[in-house]
């Protein structure tokens, strides 16, 4: 067990005018399984390859793991299956080739075969094994399940819940639920950790954003009664600064001091009114 820890990492696309990423902070444990959730266009893609050090960034990304993406990109489709999956975890035993691929369902002809040959199914089950057989790994898994069938689904599904140490990106919210323990979600250009699988995150961000909305109604009924007050004490204030400057009430000269010291109380209210009013806009 070992911690991948970001610091205060910020990017922005060259040319780009707005941070994807500004002053991100968190640590993740490599034993987790984490779900990475966010809508399209977000930054989920591009978090992965700053992790893999195919972006330059500002702040740090430090880990004792090596980071390795899915789907591997194979050099040469005409490899033998087994001498794939050797090429990519060279440390790795027949038994526990044998294990893995077990665990997978994949047939034992497939491993003579050219990569090539294999289904898509076959394809997606070899070079998870293949990954997690890599020592010292943390895999970046992005849309396992896309072109499987059911049946190739089920066995990928059991297979990432036995296993740990990765952050898996997938729209098929069952298949989540069914493989992660936390949640890696995106907020605008900051990334949350929260335990749980995506269920339990998707339940408490509702009623998060039910508060929000609940809080921004009464922000906006209360900047609304902020700017009547703010101009009733102008108004008073106004009033009353007139009267300081001579003007008679009921055939009396006013208390100059007195109405002037009233009236610097009445603008410094309407003064500070407003700016409560434009902190709660600004929120």
């Amino acid at each position: 067990m070992s911690l991948i820890n970001v610091a205060h990492l910020t990017f922005a696309y060259e040319g780009g005018l707005e941070n994807i990423y500004e002053d991100v902070c968190f640590r993740i444990d490599t034993d987790w399984k984490l779900g990475f959730t966010g809508r399209n266009g977000r930054g989920k893609t591009t978090f992965l390859n700053l992790l893999l050090g195919r972006y330059e960034y500002e702040g740090t990304i430090s880990s004792s793991v090596d980071f390795e993406y899915f789907p591997y990109d194979v050099p040469d489709e005409e490899m033998e299956t087994l001498e794939l999956i050797r090429s990519v975890a060279p440390g790795a035993e027949e038994w526990e080739i044998a294990r893995e691929v077990s665990l997978l369902d994949v047939a034992d002809d497939a491993l003579r075969r050219p990569f090539r040959t294999l289904s898509n199914g076959e394809r997606t089950k070899v070079l998870l094994a293949a990954l997690f057989l890599k020592e010292n790994s943390f895999l970046l898994i992005d849309e396992p399940t896309n072109h499987l069938d059911m049946g190739a689904r089920a066995a990928v599904t059991a297979y990432l819940n036995r296993k740990k140490g990765f952050i898996l990106v997938s729209h098929d919210r069952v298949f989540l639920d069914a493989c992660i323990d936390h949640i890696l979600s995106i907020n605008r250009t900051n990334i949350e950790v929260q335990k749980g699988n995506f269920s339990s995150w998707w339940k408490n961000m509702q009623m998060r954003e039910h508060y929000e909305r609940s809080e921004n109604e009464r922000l906006k009924k209360e900047i609304g009664r902020m700017q009547e007050a703010a101009r009733r004490t102008s108004d008073w204030s106004d009033k009353v600064e007139k009267t300081k400057r001579g003007v008679r009430n009921s055939g009396l000269r006013p208390d100059t001091g007195y109405i002037g010291h009233k009236a610097a109380k009445m603008a410094q209210r309407s003064k500070s009114i407003d700016t409560r009013r434009q902190s709660a806009i600004e929120e």
